[in-house]
This record gives C-alpha cells, structure tokens and sequence, in this order.
C-alpha cells in the first residue's frame, strides 16, 4: 500500500505517526508539533476520566488544525485484575514492600477499584468528542464503536503483533492497522495470543502483514531516522509510527532522567519485562527490571501491578532514582540524535519517499 493511500485516509501530509504514550508521557504540545508539520501527532489517554477525554480533544482542535489521534486500551484489565482477591493484593504487598519500605513509604489503602476509568465509558466520550483519528491497542473496539466512529467521521487505526491480528483488525473493517515489532519500546499490545508468543521484529512482521492486507500498513518499531523509515517503506509500508524518538524530545511528558537515559548508553541495554505493569513491555535494563527478571510468576495481574509501581513512582522520581521507575525504550534508542520535535520531523520526512516511488507489497495468494 503506497503511502499516499495511508496519508488520504489519515489526512496527513506526511506518512509520519507519532507513537500515543500513556502514563503521563503524552503532551498536547508533541502531538500538536507533530501535527503541525504534517504528520499525525497521537494522545495517550487509556488512563484519563471521560471529561479529561473531552478536554485534551478540546485542547487538541484549538492547537492544531490537522488531523491528531487520541489512543485507548480496549482491553483495560487483565483475568483477576478488575476486582482482585484479597489473598491477591496481600501477595501483591509482600512483592512490593521492600521497596516502599526503601523509599521510605507506608503502606498504601487499596482502592475499591483498581481500573479508575473503563474503557467503555472511555470511548463513548471519546465518540462524543470526534478526534479525526482514534487510534487503540490491545484488542479491536465493538462493531457498534466502529459503525459509531464511521458515522462520525472518525479514522481508525489498530495495533497488531502478528498477522492473525492484523487480519482480525482487517476483517472488522478497521481504517488502517499498525504493525508493530518487538523492537519497539512501551507495551508490547497483543490480543490474540500471550506477549511473549507475538515478539516477531518489524522486518518480518510488516512484509508479511503488508501482503496479507489491503488496508494501509503503518509499520512500528526500531525507526528513529529517515533510515529506518525508508526501510519500512520498502517493506511495504504506507506509514511509519515512530515511538522513542518523539518520547525523547522535549516536548514529551518524560522525565528529564528519562530522556537522558535514552541518550547515554543506557540505551544499548534494554528488556521486555512485566515488572511495572503486569503486561509486557519494553524498556531500559535497570535494577527493578533485573531483579524481576525471574519473578515474574509472583506480579498480580494488570492492572494491580501497575497501581502498585504507580505508588512508587513520585517518590523515586523524586529521589532520583531512575534504578526504580520505568523507562520506556525501543531497541534503536541508541541512535537517537534530536532532542525536539521540528528537528525530529524534518530528518524522518527526509526518509519518505514521494507517492511516486512508494512501493505496493506483492498480495500472497489467498490474501
């Protein structure tokens, strides 16, 4: 699919996606940047209320006149995570005291509800508020959100981690799919399979989904230059999404310590774990993801782990200690060079080759 099709359907100028990051890493600012300048600029916003939903669309439309996606998480609990056992979150606090007990922090008081904001109540405001684009992971939305969205004008765009997925998002008439690799940083989205059985790289995965497919092929990991977005189109792509390069800008909501350690050579070191979350995910190799590393059998599911990790997260970042946070990475984060958004844009536009010379995947027989 040529990426003049992926830039009509997402009424874009460029064939540049802005990975969507969650957990406070997304600003209106980059995604307004990258929109902007003609590419299509993303929000994260699987944890935000409806009404906060409705107000970063508001902030959105008022920063920017091009077409910006705003992200959710279909699936936004995992088997026993939505009203865990009491048994579960008193193992869960057992994992977790050690470090609570470092930081110099009590014991929390678990909430009624472990999943703050549903996903079903999440959509509707996000239907409400019309975003050009709606773009989501971790499952594929009901045939009534996306007749909703069609209705509406709203462009879709669904994450895969294989070609089984990438079929299901094809077949539900879904816009666009992502192909995403397991290089890339941040959760790994799977939905049909466990994460750690759909970690195919993006070199494989996006000429295999590319000619299965007949929507346009967005293809995600390990690109942060015009080198690999040349690549990716000569594999098929209609379009780029590009994650650790933009959350290493400093229009991103990362930390100052996160984006630092993207540059150092941190960078060369990192590890797809479910320590943080309960989910895979992938990220810089620091002492919380080594000393998980054989136990992950004793994490409750997400998202109980993650509100565990959340209670830590201010008061390390507070101390400095990027030892005990997340830090989101995708392989090539060793190449990194630009540290804003416009100077970004400019090289990976550089990498897009005109409409002309887009080249059209070969369809396998059956497809």
């Amino acid at each position: 699919m040529s990426a003049s099709e992926a830039c009509s359907r997402l009424g874009i100028e460029h064939a540049i996606v802005q990975g969507p990051f969650g957990g406070g890493l997304s600003t209106v600012s980059l995604a307004a940047a990258v929109s902007n300048l003609g590419g299509l600029g993303s929000y994260g916003a699987f944890q935000l209320s409806p009404e906060r939903i409705e107000h970063v669309a508001r902030e959105l439309g008022a920063a920017t006149r091009a077409p910006y996606a705003i992200n959710l998480w279909v699936s936004d609990h995992d088997d026993g995570g939505l009203v865990p056992a009491a048994d579960v979150l008193e193992r869960a606090w057992r994992v977790f005291e050690p470090y609570f007990s470092e930081l110099g922090l009590a014991r929390p008081e678990f909430p009624e509800r472990f999943v703050a904001h549903r996903y079903e109540a999440q959509v509707e405001a996000l239907l409400e508020s019309r975003p050009p684009v709606f773009s989501f992971v971790f499952g594929i939305p009901s045939t009534r959100v996306l007749a909703e969205c069609r209705r509406r004008g709203i462009v879709t765009l669904g994450a895969a981690t294989s070609i089984d997925e990438a079929l299901a998002i094809e077949a539900a008439g879904v816009d666009l799919v992502v192909a995403t690799g397991s290089e890339a940083g941040g959760h790994r989205p799977s939905f049909l399979a466990r994460a750690e059985d759909a970690l195919m790289g993006t070199f494989a995965l996006a000429q295999l989904v590319a000619a299965r497919v007949r929507i346009p092929v967005v293809v995600a990991g390990g690109i942060v230059d015009r080198r690999g977005v040349r690549a990716a189109h000569a594999l098929g792509a209609g379009a780029v999404q590009v994650g650790t390069a933009f959350l290493a800008c400093e229009e991103s909501g990362a930390t100052p310590a996160h984006r630092a350690a993207l540059f150092d050579a941190r960078a060369q070191r990192t590890t797809l774990t479910r320590a943080f979350t309960g989910r895979l995910a992938r990220g810089l190799r620091n002492r919380w993801t080594d000393e998980f590393a054989q136990r992950h059998t004793e994490l409750a599911p997400f998202p109980v782990t993650s509100w565990f990790s959340a209670q830590l997260k201010s008061a390390a970042q507070r101390d400095g200690r990027t030892d005990l946070v997340s830090l989101w990475s995708g392989q090539a984060a060793p190449n990194l060079v630009h540290r804003d958004a416009a100077s970004l844009m400019h090289e990976l536009i550089a990498g897009v080759a005109p409409a002309s010379e887009s080249r059209t995947a070969p369809q396998v027989a059956g497809a």
